[in-house]
């Protein structure tokens, strides 16, 4: 069975490289183009299309796919593999392979469709969640499904979890295409009254507001946790929050550091605390909390708004 992939970030990339070592044929792969990087804006290439190269795989990175369907006929794959491509695919495309296009969705399905499934099920408190394997139509993430693997999220920060799925969807695959490869797909249709969306994260919804709960504080620093980073202010300047502890708090002011010590930061909020154990203070870098308070550089009294 010949294959096509279609990817862009590092989510992608054990996907594509799990397809290999199992020796599925990838023919082709399709990503992003080139991006400009950094301050001197370096034009670099997605991590799929690194990756792709770097095995010798022939590589196409359309501006827009949909421009290119007789490139894709002439390839001639069977099925299409879609994990984070990031362009929508047309009836067109779809209808360049016969044996489907088959897209990996970081997941539980119908539950967060959209851009940002992995820190919308943070955010919303979610105890589990996954990858879906589903049959890609026009529609938003509304295909047929065709598997479903469960991961639990804990304590996890984005970045974790987004490891963790990754990972998940790279055994997904594997298992998707060896269903397709048997002829043995049978299709679950979603929900669509239990079906619920998430728009892409922007970072100016970061700002923490300490009157939340601690509840909701602790999910949306671990949700913008690496990127694009929760933050409040501290002696006028930007403190990036990366990680803390839910813990329980009397008194205080709403802001207020309580304690400050070798756990971390406590910090009064509304109905309780948190205890920040991960930050970065403009013009430093990432550090522990507990360092930060061995520097000197914040004390019980001081106010985080």
């Amino acid at each position: 069975m010949k294959i096509i992939f279609a990817g862009s970030p590092e989510f992608a990339v054990p996907v594509l490289s799990k397809l290999l070592q199992c020796g599925k044929n990838v023919v082709a792969v399709i990503t992003q183009p080139d991006k400009p990087v950094g301050r001197k804006k370096v034009l670099t290439p997605t991590p799929v299309k690194a990756f792709a190269s770097e095995h010798n795989i022939p590589v196409y990175d359309f501006v827009k796919i949909r421009d290119n369907v007789q490139t894709l006929k002439e390839i001639g794959a069977d099925i299409m593999i879609t994990c984070a491509y990031g362009q929508i695919l047309t009836q067109q495309i779809l209808d360049c392979f016969s044996g489907g296009v088959w897209n990996i969705h970081a997941s539980l399905l119908p539950k967060f469709r959209g851009a940002s499934p992995i820190q919308s099920a943070i955010l919303s408190g979610e105890t589990h969640t996954g990858v879906t394997v589903m049959k890609t139509q026009l529609g938003l993430d509304t295909g047929d499904m065709l598997l479903v693997k469960r991961c639990e999220i804990g304590s996890m920060t984005y970045g974790e979890l987004c490891q963790a799925l990754s990972q998940l969807g790279a055994e997904a695959a594997i298992e998707a295409v060896e269903l397709l490869e048997h002829g043995d797909c049978q299709l679950l249709m979603q929900d669509e009254a239990s079906a619920t969306y998430c728009r892409k994260i922007s970072k100016c919804d970061g700002k923490i507001n300490f009157n939340n709960s601690p509840q909701h504080i602790c999910r949306l620093i671990k949700a913008y946790s690496p990127e694009p980073v929760a933050s409040c202010n501290f002696n006028g300047a930007i403190l990036n929050i990366y990680d803390c502890e839910i813990c329980e708090l009397e008194g205080g002011k709403i802001g207020e550091v309580v304690k400050a010590d070798k756990n971390g930061i406590t910090v009064k909020c509304g109905g309780g605390g948190i205890i920040i154990t991960q930050l970065q203070a403009s013009g430093s870098k990432r550090m522990r909390a507990c360092d930060f308070v061995n520097g000197r550089k914040i004390k019980v009294g001081d106010i985080l708004d």
